[in-house]
């Protein structure tokens, strides 16, 4: 292990009794719990020379020595890619995500994503806690889900986006048009979600180990036979709107996965990010964004108006 890549400290007395995850995410500013977490998994964090587990309890007197590897060498290549940008300053940027654009490179998908179009717009100034793979990426939405993204251009203003993620004072509000005329209008969805039992590609309503997962909606619109709703989510799961409107009978039109198959009909699904708000990173200042409809929801919406 390199010294230069090291840091070493000693609790002090009135540091004691924290979790040491914790207690060094409040100590190292520039890295994540969830990073620090990975480092004491793989070892490369020692407490009085052994390796360790997160749940310790730090002590007066404690000796932590901190061994950050050395970054990976980037294997996502810069595409120039055009971006709608909504908003863009030295920590976040703002994208209004087209359809059919994948967030981040997985397998089967290492060009023409959004990671690969911000490597090219911002260089090297996109926060590097997700790992070389979704450099920037706080939160992502669906290739065929249209709207909002926040991005982070340096580590700091990537903890903070994401905190505001969990303790939930972001606020993230989509369109959507459903199948099936919703007759109440509004109604929450409070139905813990899961990876799908046989179908691994899909998620799922569960009981046991699904996560919480809670979705608010109002309707807009009632349509021929389709409803125009709005939806906030309190929680952030996979697929979380599209399954919750699935769990209800009403899914999300053109939906390839939960649907009835009418991708056919929309060349997509009609599930579109519109409003984000949050506080900013540095200034602490609220600010609030808005996409308009794409075009294709908007001829949809049209067509489907009784």
């Amino acid at each position: 292990m390199s010294e230069d890549r090291q840091i070493q400290i000693t609790v002090a007395e009135n540091e004691a009794g924290q979790r040491l995850d914790a207690f060094l995410a409040a100590k190292i500013p520039d890295m994540s719990r969830s990073y620090i977490q990975k480092l004491i998994e793989d070892g490369l964090i020692l407490v009085n020379g052994q390796s360790t587990k997160g749940k310790v309890k730090t002590y007066s007197g404690m000796n932590i020595e901190v061994y950050m590897p050395e970054a990976e060498p980037l294997q996502v290549k810069p595409e120039n890619i055009p971006l709608n940008i909504v908003y863009e300053d030295s920590d976040i940027l703002i994208i209004n995500k087209p359809r059919d654009m994948v967030v981040h490179p997985a397998p089967g998908n290492k060009d023409n994503t959004l990671v690969n179009a911000l490597l090219y717009h911002c260089r090297d100034s996109l926060s590097d806690i997700n790992g070389i793979i979704r450099p920037g990426i706080v939160h992502r939405i669906d290739k065929d889900t249209t709207g909002l993204i926040a991005v982070a251009k340096n580590n700091k203003a990537h903890q903070s986006l994401a905190q505001q993620l969990k303790d939930r004072s972001m606020k993230r509000v989509y369109e959507a048009i459903v199948e099936g005329i919703i007759k109440e209008d509004r109604g929450t969805i409070d139905a813990p979600i899961g990876r799908h039992p046989i179908d691994r590609k899909r998620m799922a309503v569960t009981t046991g180990k699904g996560k919480e997962a809670v979705t608010h909606f109002e309707v807009l619109e009632r349509l021929k036979g389709a409803t125009y709703i709005r939806v906030r989510l309190e929680t952030g799961r996979t697929h979380q709107i599209r399954v919750h409107m699935s769990y209800i009978n009403h899914p999300v039109y053109g939906d390839p996965l939960y649907g009835r198959n009418t991708k056919k009909l929309t060349g997509g699904q009609m599930l579109h990010a519109r409003f984000l708000r949050l506080r900013h990173p540095s200034t602490g200042e609220y600010m609030e964004f808005e996409a308009e409809l794409p075009g294709d929801f908007i001829e949809l919406l049209e067509s489907l108006r009784v």
